[in-house]
């Protein structure tokens, strides 16, 4: 039996694997009250292309960062791969602030992505190694709460930091205010604080025992697994792991084309496509030109981003509270519904040309569905599914997938919403999260209260 002394500990080490969501969802989001001041200073506001790409342009950091932390983490370790990612968002945030033309602007973007791409799969996964399996989806979901604190932070230093603009300003006039020369340096530059912090406190964590056990290190592994949840504790875990840890002979990318893995992997692929693909994260990213269509003007527009923020954050709450006990799958469904219907409505309101407080609504309850399902769920499964041996390289390709669907997600939203407008936009997403609910009906299994080996023998064949 587990002694219960394990939560302080577990909790202090989940927190500061966290903190790589944090500013992941700061770095995500930051660039969205940026976006209207940095578009006039570059001179971009009337070409779709590039801002399209400079928007997407740090998703081309999180494929290769992806790709790197699932080898590097597999290699040496889940923590040397945490230090890094802090190590790169601090220098993104100090290079995109100084950036004074388009090019450096985005390579700085691009070098946030590393970090993004990395702590996204490795946070998670961590917080997965560590958890015992009757609180894994509160603790991992732990992950997804910071990511939305991250957004959340982002959302207020962009409203507060920006000074109120006329609703008849003219691109002249953004230029040359404080907004257009200096204020959206200082959103980015702003991240520097909570980067130094996550760079000082990952230094302090232990390794994952599951990683410590594959390479051999058990009496290590058996030392953090005892300090979780005492002696007990530690041999029941540190067999479990033991037991499966020879079971797939090889390792890294080679393995997951076997013929066993193959159902696994399209589970942990589909879902982190659909999880982008469901079209959630435009609201976020191009929420300027959502709520401007809505009627809201630029002052308007920053306030509605922060009672957005305030939404997520309160339903990632409630998300803890549930996945647990409703499990993964149920919540999936629910989510995968919910926003079929919800889109169909926002489609509707935007063909309709409603405005104002209706369009208001609709847009938080999407985010407020998105936020107690698909945004923390997909995170848990994906982390939690996946063979010890090949944890890594797996969880780095399914983030891979992520972010290669977020690219084009992010990337065509301009161009949908010119072709197809915003109701047709909007429309498709719903038919997409048809499919996917579809999807997790008939191929996934309730994971919920079993250990990361049990998942495993339920899955790999």
């Amino acid at each position: 039996m587990m002694k219960k002394t394990w939560h302080p500990y577990l909790l202090l080490i989940s927190a500061i694997s966290a903190m790589g969501g944090f500013l992941f969802g700061y770095d995500w989001v930051v660039i969205g009250g940026a976006k209207p001041f940095y578009e006039v200073y570059f001179n971009i506001s009337e070409s779709p292309g590039l801002q399209g790409f400079t928007m997407s342009s740090a998703l081309i950091g999180c494929l290769v960062g992806a790709l790197m932390a699932g080898r590097i983490s597999d290699l040496y370790g889940r923590k040397p791969v945490l230090v890094s990612a802090a190590l790169l968002f601090i220098l993104s945030a100090i290079g995109t602030g100084f950036a004074n033309g388009l090019f450096f602007f985005n390579v700085y973007r691009i070098i946030g992505g590393f970090g993004i791409g990395i702590a996204s799969g490795t946070s998670p996964m961590y917080i997965a190694e560590v958890a015992p399996a009757n609180v894994r989806g509160k603790f991992v979901s732990l992950n997804q709460l910071t990511i939305v604190l991250g957004i959340l932070s982002a959302q207020l230093v962009n409203w507060q930091i920006a000074q109120p603009v006329p609703e008849d300003a003219t691109s002249e006039f953004i230029r040359s205010s404080w907004n257009g020369t200096m204020g959206w340096r200082w959103m980015f530059w702003a991240e520097t604080l909570p980067a130094g912090l996550f760079l000082i406190t990952s230094l302090t964590l232990p390794e994952s025992p599951r990683w410590l056990i594959i390479k051999g290190r058990i009496d290590k592994a058996k030392g953090i697994f005892s300090r979780i949840g005492g002696e007990a504790y530690a041999a029941s875990e540190s067999s479990l792991v033991l037991a499966t840890s020879g079971e797939n002979k090889g390792n890294g990318y080679r393995l997951l084309l076997s013929r066993s893995m193959r159902k696994v992997i399209i589970i942990g692929v589909v879902l982190a496509v659909l999880q982008q693909w469901c079209g959630i994260n435009v609201i976020f990213n191009y929420a300027h030109e959502i709520f401007t269509e809505a009627g809201y003007g630029v002052s308007d527009v920053l306030m509605n981003i922060v009672i957005t923020g305030i939404t997520n954050l309160v339903f990632t709450l409630l998300a803890l509270s549930l996945v647990d006990r409703w499990g993964r799958r149920l919540l999936l469904i629910f989510g995968t519904f919910g926003l079929t219907v919800i889109y169909l409505f926002m489609g509707t309101a935007y063909f309709l040309q409603l405005k104002g407080i209706v369009l208001l609504i609709i847009v938080v309850t999407a985010i407020a569905c998105y936020a107690m399902t698909l945004a923390p769920v997909v995170w848990v499964v994906i982390s939690e599914i996946f063979p010890n041996r090949i944890r890594g390289a797996a969880v780095s390709l399914a983030t891979f997938a992520l972010w290669s669907s977020s690219f084009v997600l992010t990337y065509t939203f301009p161009l949908l919403n010119k072709g197809l407008g915003v109701s047709g936009t909007f429309w498709l997403y719903s038919l997409i999260c048809l499919a996917g609910g579809v999807f997790i009906i008939l191929r996934l299994p309730e994971t919920k209260g079993k250990s990361l080996e049990e998942i495993e023998k339920s899955l790999v064949k």
